[in-house]
């Protein structure tokens, strides 16, 4: 019963904590799903052309003309390039996504709710893919695979279904665990681009995709049986909660004070303007021109 509670409580943290989080964002900033929901197409629309470039990009490392280079090196190519192209893909895709679509969004707190959406469209998504894999291991469990596997694959599909069901419990949450610790680097990341568009400076949607890429590189080095480095799950886990700390004091460092939704700005009084005064000397005279006939 246990590894059933565990599996169904992952994808469910997986599905559940972006949700909780942009229900507390739009009440906390006064603010409507719309961002959020605009953040979570550009997520989608990003995974249009970056899917497809990783599909090819992936035999040419493995098999193509980069396959003679030695597993270490061929393996930093396939970060370098993996990551890369994460952070293009997906920070161009934003940059365009504030640029055309959220023209409104040009303060902190919008760009928390945007990041949010990218960030919690990818943890949805992969909490669904979770809960289907969790729906078909249900039902192949204690079933004849041979009547589904071809024998050839039979051996592979016995062990996997084996190491899915006697895995930790703990072990099982780490989907979950993995995706609290990337939406606040989504989110980080989505304010870093927005200050291209406040502060005018390409320089910042530079800043994002390098981060992005030097993220995603590390991510595959570490998960890699190629690289020699005796890190297991939980210290990938760790690196990558040392990275969200990082993206979180980054934000937090560009956050800007301004006021709640519909509050004016305050502004500040006039100085009063000092008036001089010339005397005028009366006149007879004087007196006459200004007096009614």
């Amino acid at each position: 019963m246990v590894p059933y509670i565990a599996h169904a409580l992952n994808w469910l943290l997986m599905i559940g904590l972006p949700v909780g989080l942009a229900i507390g964002l739009t009440r906390r900033f006064h603010l409507g799903w719309r961002l959020w929901l605009v953040g979570a197409a550009g997520f989608v629309l990003s995974q249009v052309g970056h899917i497809p470039f990783n599909l090819l990009l992936t035999p040419l490392v493995s098999r193509g003309i980069l396959a003679r280079l030695p597993a270490g090196e061929r393996l930093l190519v396939s970060a370098a390039g993996l990551g890369l192209s994460a952070g293009l893909f997906e920070e161009i895709t934003r940059f365009l996504v504030m640029l055309l679509w959220a023209k409104d969004a040009r303060s902190w707190r919008k760009g928390v709710l945007l990041g949010a959406g990218h960030g919690g469209a990818e943890a949805i998504i992969l909490g669904g893919l979770a809960l289907y894999a969790f729906l078909q291991l249900v039902a192949l469990r204690g079933a004849d695979l041979s009547r589904f596997v071809p024998a050839s694959q039979l051996a592979l599909a016995r062990q996997q279904v084996a190491a899915y069901w006697s895995a930790p419990w703990y072990e099982d949450l780490l989907g979950a665990v993995e995706r609290l610790f990337t939406i606040p680097v989504q989110i980080c990341l989505s304010v870093i681009v927005l200050q291209a568009l406040t502060r005018n400076h390409l320089g910042w949607l530079g800043l994002a995709i390098g981060w992005h890429a030097i993220i995603d590189g590390i991510a595959v080095i570490l998960s890699s049986q190629v690289s020699g480095f005796p890190w297991g799950v939980y210290a990938i886990e760790g690196v990558l909660g040392v990275i969200s700390l990082i993206s979180m004091a980054v934000l937090l460092a560009l956050r800007q004070l301004e006021p709640p939704e519909g509050e004016a700005v305050p502004v500040a009084p006039l100085p009063p303007i000092p008036l001089a005064l010339r005397e005028v000397e009366e006149s007879a005279e004087r007196l006459e021109h200004t007096r009614y006939d």
